[in-house]
């Protein structure tokens, strides 16, 4: 396998091609879009965004024979957000918004054991308020145990995924009730898969349906 030498670190492109500016510019109407869109995606009619966790622009280049469908697709690398983990990077695609905005930073992050002490902020992990405690974002559980009930999703981050809400998430069905979930697809209407070939039929049937932009995970 082909090593790649990186010499300087890679910067976010906040405000241009990065993750975080991804579906405002799938879902703009009224505005120009951005030259870093893939141009099928321009002005189509209904857009499925697949999300593959884990799956890189490198990865991709270097193991093209084993996806080659994957690697023929149209477009080129955008960047990612800091940090480039699974709690920040899908909520920052899903809201559109960079972490310092949503307030999720990380797979970990102190959180006051006050939920008033949040204010509504949206900025849970920037909280400096005392007592604290450390939450685990992807299971939403503190060293107190389930943190669902005295610490909604929604007083860490607030802002709507996919800029109304409204949109259909393919997701792992285990994933639907949980916390994570809560807080980057609140108002989501959430569409659980138990095998992966289930993923493709519900995508499909939505599409199939009329829905004008779908959303899939697979964390395989």
């Amino acid at each position: 396998m082909r090593r790649v030498v990186i010499d300087e670190p890679f910067v976010p492109d906040y405000g241009g091609a990065c993750l975080s500016s991804l579906v405002p510019a799938l879902r703009a109407r009224d505005q120009a879009t951005p030259e870093w869109l893939p141009a099928p995606a321009v002005g189509a009619s209904q857009i499925l965004l697949l999300v593959v966790d884990g799956l890189g622009w490198q990865q991709l280049r270097q193991h093209a024979a084993e996806a080659p469908t994957l690697a023929a697709g149209t477009g080129n690398a955008i960047t990612s957000v800091v940090p480039t983990t699974t709690a920040t990077a899908l909520t920052s695609i899903t809201t559109g918004r960079t972490p310092a905005e949503h307030g999720v930073v990380g797979y970990r992050m102190a959180v006051p054991t006050d939920v008033a002490a949040l204010g509504g902020s949206g900025h849970g992990g920037g909280a400096s308020a005392t007592p604290s405690e450390v939450l685990d974002v992807l299971h939403w559980t503190t060293a107190n145990g389930d943190a669902r009930r005295r610490l909604p999703a929604t007083s860490v981050q607030p802002h709507a995924p996919f800029v109304d809400g409204g949109v259909p998430a393919v997701t792992r069905a285990e994933f639907a009730a949980t916390g994570f979930s809560a807080v980057h697809l609140n108002g989501a209407r959430v569409v659980g898969w138990r095998v992966p070939s289930t993923l493709v039929v519900e995508a499909g049937r939505l599409l199939r349906r009329g829905e004008p932009f779908v959303y899939a995970y697979y964390d395989g």
